[in-house]
């Protein structure tokens, strides 16, 4: 069985763990940041890091239009953190001038779980991963506010402050993340992934 070939968009963020993360999971796994890039890949990973930034350099980059195109055209693509950001529909608390690639029905807040000195970790189980609950790291993360009929819960936070609050999200062949998979070298969600994008092609 050939492994996929999944890309890491490669403007800004946790690129070099996403990397890593989908190459042990059994992908082919490449950095992307030029639209010719983008056409070689079966899916996409929208990495972790400051979506304001990661939306202007996708202008920057001429990335916006191909990878709208790609998600119409049923690319599969998993956002953690500012990737989720960029895939939601509606951001609270986003920059006016922010625009992302609005896949997912859904309105997530930016920030939501507090400044950097807020971020944490909690146990998240997630619907369709196997074994016990997720070790999620949350990094000045967003969360769900309210999804669309269309879209799938995940999973939420379990416990603290923040108990019920949705964290893991799929709408078809998109899925979304606020916490970071990357930096645990728990590879599930990565493996998750990778099986999407292989029936997808």
């Amino acid at each position: 069985m050939t492994a996929p070939v999944i890309g890491v968009l490669a403007l800004q963020g946790d690129v070099r763990e996403h990397v890593a993360a989908l190459a042990g999971a059994g992908a082919d796994a490449r950095p992307v940041r030029r639209p010719a890039e983008l056409d070689a890949v079966d899916g996409l990973v929208i990495p972790g890091g400051e979506s304001t930034t990661i939306s202007k350099l996708a202008d920057i980059f001429e990335m916006r239009e191909p990878i709208d195109k790609r998600i119409a055209g049923g690319m599969p693509v998993y956002g953690s953190c500012a990737g989720m950001i960029m895939l939601a529909g509606e951001v609270l608390d986003g920059r006016p001038d922010q625009r992302g690639f609005a896949g997912i029905d859904m309105t997530v807040r930016r920030n939501a779980f507090g400044r950097q000195v807020d971020s944490f970790e909690a146990p998240v189980e997630i619907a369709g991963v196997e074994g016990e609950p997720f070790h999620a790291i949350f990094i000045r993360a967003p969360w769900v506010e309210r999804v669309g009929a269309g879209v799938e819960v995940l999973g939420r936070v379990d416990e603290g402050p923040a108990a019920g609050r949705i964290v893991a999200v799929r709408q078809g062949h998109l899925v979304a993340t606020s916490f970071h998979p990357e930096l645990t070298g728990d590879l599930r969600l990565h493996r998750y992934f990778v099986d999407l994008v292989r029936a997808a092609a």
